[in-house]
């Protein structure tokens, strides 16, 4: 699995599935708040399948498959 997203781009997501993931604790307490765990998940991760699907990539090495097969 190819990483397609940036390090601004991760943080971002990671912040967001946070802040929903708070809205199951505190909050209006609803499930609506598990909705968090898409974006914490692909910000953890570093790669988001809809941006697969349309081609984008914010991960500047996104193109350089020695620095994948590495680890």
């Amino acid at each position: 699995m190819n990483k397609n997203e940036g390090l601004l781009d991760r943080t971002v997501r990671v912040l967001a599935g946070l802040v929903l993931l708070s809205l199951v604790a505190i909050g209006p307490q609803t499930l609506w708040g598990l909705v968090g765990i898409v974006p914490l998940t692909t910000g953890l991760l570093g790669h988001c399948p809809a941006y697969t699907v349309f081609g984008i990539s914010t991960c500047p090495m996104a193109g350089d498959a020695a620095s994948e097969s590495t680890t």
